[in-house]
């Protein structure tokens, strides 16, 4: 994966109807706490309180020059420094490294750009992939919600995970280096 390849911005209206289309996608439902379709006027409304956050919190991730996925920041407590984030990849068929590379550019944006001290994750327990991620990027398991959100019937266990701005600051360079390399990913 090659760094030049990638990018972070904020989320603008053109986009509404491609993350829409990713939102209410079979594949990224799956993952989310809410799995209904998401209605325009819904999504219109996600897009506005957006808009309102004290500093762009809904990124789009390009590669090469295309969209691709989606990072938001919420819950953000400027008086402890911290919040959450969540993400998805919306494209399909994209190359091996592109979601880490996605979480590498959003670590480097809130720890960095936004000055945070703790970034807070939550994910369903069934969800290996996001636990190998989150690991991946250095994150620590803090908790578990036992049987905590209902989704298709059945109450699922979410697992919660925090990384540090120090913690960050002490793995970016091994962690980009992982990331960053031809073949490279986490």
């Amino acid at each position: 994966m090659n760094r030049d390849d990638c990018l972070l911005r904020p989320l603008a209206e053109g986009d509404l109807d491609l993350v829409l289309a990713w939102r209410n996608s079979d594949r990224v439902r799956a993952c989310m706490y809410t799995d209904h379709l998401i209605s325009e006027e819904e999504h219109r409304a996600w897009f506005r309180r957006s808009q309102e956050a004290p500093f762009p919190a809904t990124l789009i991730f390009e590669y090469r020059g295309m969209p691709a996925g989606l990072k938001s920041f919420s819950q953000v407590d400027r008086t402890s420094n911290r919040c959450h984030w969540g993400f998805y990849l919306g494209a399909e068929d994209l190359p091996r490294g592109a979601g880490s590379a996605m979480g590498f550019l959003a670590l480097e944006y809130i720890f960095e750009r936004q000055g945070f001290r703790k970034l807070c994750a939550e994910a369903f327990a069934f969800n290996e992939g996001s636990v190998r991620y989150h690991t991946r990027l250095g994150f620590t398991q803090e908790g578990r919600f036992a049987a905590h959100v209902l989704k298709n019937g059945c109450y699922h266990d979410v697992l919660c995970f925090a990384l540090f701005s120090d913690t960050w600051q002490e793995n970016k360079a091994a962690l980009a280096a992982r990331i960053f390399t031809a073949g490279g990913s986490l």
